[in-house]
């Protein structure tokens, strides 16, 4: 009798035991613990994660595969700086008016001249190149002996397009090249500057430019030490179905961020490569020679289309300086101004180009996501004069 009595007891718990396991499985799942075990493999870089767009629609698939948000549309770059170039105007310079308003006047004294001068000097234009327009200004209004406005206009606008200088080539190096295997590689652009100028948002936007385009994308989020600049590259890249590379960690090494992203551009087949960087201050020596780092790091699996310098048009002349020292670190190519329809310094557009000898490619006129356009020296020079 004992025995039949411990058999059934043993037999309940052996149960007991069986149907807690079967159980304890859906618990886990609802309580979002992580399975036992992981078995799955990746053949991703070490230290790198790819978010990858959202893939379209199956047919078949389950009700929330729908509610994906559609990729956008970017705007068409040509003509951009056409539309928002009423923004420039719009934006308070007294450039433009303070320089009609004197050249106006039917006698011009030396007071006048100093005037002039002055004005130049306050937007920023530069000692040099203030100096060339006023002394091309006083020769023909000399020599033309002109008074009306429309006159006086069409020949500041002449010697203010010359200082612009529409003879340097503002085109972006974004075609594949071809590496020394002779296999094809994407064009890889790093974009470099100081802290606050706008360079996430700018690879963001400039990332549409190229998507409308028709070109294909892959960001890399080389800005390890704030997740949210990952984060909200990864955002705009998603709007427009590009791939971000990024750190799976915060403080990683921003080099090999770079580079993963170099690789998986040339893996994928992609037109260009964007690389954010992060911000760093044209005085901290250990920011700038990480940034050699990452230049040096990059060429070791492609070369370097451009290297654009974002700066941010309301420093002024202190922007000259970061130009400088980012110009010797990293051989800057080309320049981004952004937030250009907030300043009334128009000129650092001439200053910085003297100071860098490399030219202004692209500027921010706006918040929106299509507000960066390619850069037009006759546009520019209209949207001063107004």
């Amino acid at each position: 009798m004992n025995d039949q009595l411990w058999l059934w007891i043993t037999l309940g718990i052996l149960v007991v035991a069986g149907g807690g396991t079967a159980l304890l499985a859906p618990l886990r799942r609802r309580r979002g613990a992580p399975p036992l075990e992981d078995t799955t493999t990746t053949d991703r870089p070490a230290g790198t994660v790819v978010a990858e767009p959202e893939a379209p629609e199956a047919p078949g698939a389950p009700p929330a595969a729908a509610t994906a948000p559609p990729l956008e549309t970017p705007a068409p770059a040509a003509g951009r700086l056409v539309r928002l170039r009423d923004r420039l105007a719009r934006s308070g310079s007294p450039l433009g008016a303070r320089l009609l308003t004197v050249l106006s006047r039917d006698h011009l004294t030396e007071d006048d001249w100093d005037e002039l001068e002055e004005t130049l000097l306050l937007a920023d234009l530069g000692a040099g190149p203030a100096e060339e327009l006023l002394e091309a200004l006083r020769t023909r209004v000399r020599v033309l002996g002109v008074r009306d406005g429309q006159s006086v206009r069409t020949l500041l606008r002449e010697e203010l397009l010359k200082v612009v200088d529409p003879t340097l080539d503002r085109t972006i190096a974004t075609s594949p090249a071809v590496g020394e295997d002779g296999a094809a590689r994407p064009a890889v652009v790093l974009v470099v500057g100081v802290n606050g100028t706008g360079k996430t948002t700018t690879v963001g936007k400039l990332a549409r430019v190229l998507v409308a385009e028709g070109r294909t994308v892959v960001l890399g989020a080389a800005d390890t030490f704030r997740a949210a600049a990952a984060d909200q590259l990864q955002t705009w890249g998603s709007r427009v179905g590009v791939e971000t590379v990024r750190a799976d960690r915060d403080g990683a090494d921003p080099a090999s961020v770079a580079f993963d992203a170099v690789r998986r551009g040339t893996t994928e087949g992609a037109d260009v490569v964007l690389v954010d960087t992060a911000g760093r201050l044209q005085n901290k020596a250990g920011l700038m020679d990480e940034l050699g780092k990452i230049t040096r790091v990059i060429t070791r699996e492609a070369p370097l289309s451009e290297v654009l310098l974002v700066l941010d048009a309301t420093t002024g002349q202190n922007g000259l300086n970061q130009a400088r020292v980012f110009g010797e670190v990293a051989g800057v190519t080309g320049i981004v101004l952004t937030k250009l329809d907030g300043t009334a310094k128009g000129g650092i557009v001439v200053a910085v180009q003297r100071e860098l000898g490399v030219p202004v490619k692209l500027v921010g006129l706006g918040e929106g996501p299509d507000d960066l356009a390619p850069f037009d020296p006759e546009d520019f020079v209209d949207g001063i004069l107004g």
